[in-house]
């Protein structure tokens, strides 16, 4: 408390908040409604798989150029992918590379070829003549059989492969359970009840993805340990904050250094070593011989919500916005993350001469709940200083991350839809009522079970709800968002731009008008 205290009292020293006149901005709510949608949409545009692939895979005659390393063609490419991203991803690799492609197999989630031609994402589907099987399972995102029938034919394409060829693996968000590979004895049912019974403890996702590694063939490093001695160039969208390697899809490009100690430990620490059937024990009695993939594999992140964010952040300066952002990890309980958005707001359309000093500090000691760091919005918070001081005009405050909603109804909804409804009961505070606009939008197209991605709020939401009698605390207690959305103002506030064909996490926009500031001559 006390670093964060002088943290605040950093922020106010160094930076005056003294602010000189500045004229309203004499926008309409409207308008900036549909710049906060362009700019949503620009983040996600960003992010396309073929986009991100087209940008990494740079291609020489017969040489390839993935991240600063050169690989030769020689008819010897093998190609495999798993994730709800790699369809678009593969249809792409293949018109770069498809010349020297001898094999493909993509697995994906079910039913996404017909999802995607019926959403008009030709380009996301490969041709008629395509080197590349598609194998679709995981149904409701659970590995099932038809996952694993996937899996098994990834690693028969790896696991026959020389020194002289080259596999490019494609890896998006989804694809753990796309690539269910129990270690025998144990069944993919064993498995399934092990990782159930660990998240219903309370397992965190790091003991949960070093618990599903140590029991999988192809996790873990295991898919580049069965490719060996080719050469393995992974492509990553990342659906992770922070983008973690060994998280993403639970890494089977790379090295797992977990002991198996390590795993009996937490299997004790949730007390369920004594309960594992016999063929789980026998798994983990294994020793795994030590195995280094870093000579032979090349990992690289070429989608993830940062590069979403900036490409947000140049569609609002395109746009006549001064862009800020804030963080690509928000993360936390909606309801800390909404009043966090509330506070921000407060403080930059501040109609006082000076923000209180007490408000920056009850901004710092927020951070860690929502997994924001102090320094990022010390930094956040000079810049809207800054803006204040020299009526720069408005403001498009950016971030992302994957916050969580405490489910206590039955009610349709999604995290963003949440988010964006908790905060437009921030802005329609008689504290606020600055003319902030709002947007939440997963960047996948869709926010939990409903058709929409996010909602669009500002401060007269409340207002507007009362007006068509509709209870905003029975919705949110109700965990009922999509409905409060459908039913307000005919659905105009709800963000529907479809299946994207990509996913990197929730990208949130606030735009803040400039305040009504005192004439401080």
């Amino acid at each position: 408390m006390a670093r964060i205290l002088a943290l605040s009292r950093f922020l106010h020293l160094q930076r005056p908040l003294r602010v000189s006149l500045a004229s309203l901005c004499s926008r309409s709510m409207s308008s900036l409604d549909t710049r906060a949608r362009a700019v949503f949409s620009a983040a996600v545009e960003g992010v396309q798989p073929d986009m991100v692939v087209r940008k990494s895979l740079e291609r020489h005659g017969d040489k390839l150029l993935v991240g600063g390393k050169s690989f030769t063609l020689s008819n010897n490419l093998y190609l495999v992918g798993f994730g709800k991203a790699v369809l678009g991803m593969a249809a792409e690799a293949e018109r770069i590379v498809g010349d020297h492609l001898i094999k493909g197999v993509v697995s994906v989630p079910h039913g996404i070829q017909k999802t995607l031609r019926n959403h008009g994402k030709e380009k996301m589907l490969l041709e008629n003549n395509s080197r590349i099987t598609v194998m679709e399972g995981a149904k409701n995102n659970l590995p099932d059989a038809d996952a694993q029938k996937s899996a098994e034919c990834i690693r028969e394409l790896a696991s026959g492969l020389t020194e002289k060829d080259l596999l490019l693996v494609l890896i998006s968000g989804g694809g753990s359970a796309l690539l269910p590979a129990p270690a025998p004895p144990m069944s993919l049912q064993e498995k399934q009840d092990v990782t159930r019974k660990l998240a219903a403890a309370g397992a965190t996702i790091q003991d949960l993805n070093t618990v599903r590694r140590a029991l999988s063939l192809l996790k873990g490093g295991g898919l580049a340990q069965c490719a060996n001695p080719a050469q393995v160039v992974a492509l990553i969208l990342s659906d992770v904050i922070g983008d973690p390697l060994d998280l993403i899809a639970s890494g089977p490009t790379v090295q797992s250094d977990s002991k198996p100690e390590e795993v009996w430990a937490i299997l004790d620490r949730y007390n369920l070593s004594d309960s594992l059937p016999s063929s789980v024990k026998e798994v983990l009695s294994k020793t795994r011989p030590h195995y280094e993939v870093k000579d032979h594999v090349s990992n690289a992140v070429i989608g993830s919500n940062t590069i979403a964010l900036e490409c947000a952040s140049r569609k609002a300066v395109e746009l006549g916005l001064r862009p800020v952002i804030l963080s690509p990890g928000v993360c936390g309980d909606v309801r800390s993350v909404s009043q966090l958005y509330g506070l921000l707001s407060r403080f930059a359309c501040s109609p006082e001469k000076e923000p209180p000093p007490e408000l920056a500090a009850e901004i710092l000691q927020l951070g860690p709940e929502v997994g924001v760091e102090s320094w990022d919005l010390c930094r956040t918070m000079n810049v809207l200083v800054e803006e204040r001081k020299e009526g720069w005009g408005a403001t498009c405050l950016l971030a992302g991350g994957e916050p969580t909603v405490q489910l206590r109804g039955k009610g349709r909804g999604g995290r963003n839809q949440e988010l964006a409804l908790r905060v437009g009961v921030e802005l329609s505070s008689r504290e606020l009522k600055s003319g902030a606009v709002f947007l939440s939008g997963g960047t996948d197209g869709q926010d939990g079970p409903t058709e929409a991605a996010g909602a669009v709020t500002d401060g007269e939401l409340m207002e507007e709800a009362t007006s068509q009698g509709l209870d905003i605390d029975g919705f949110l207690t109700n965990n009922d968002s999509f409905t409060f959305f459908s039913q307000l103002s005919e659905g105009r506030r709800l963000l529907m731009p479809g299946l994207t064909g990509t996913n990197v996490m929730d990208v949130h926009v606030m735009l803040l008008p400039p305040s009504p500031q005192r004439d401080l001559q």
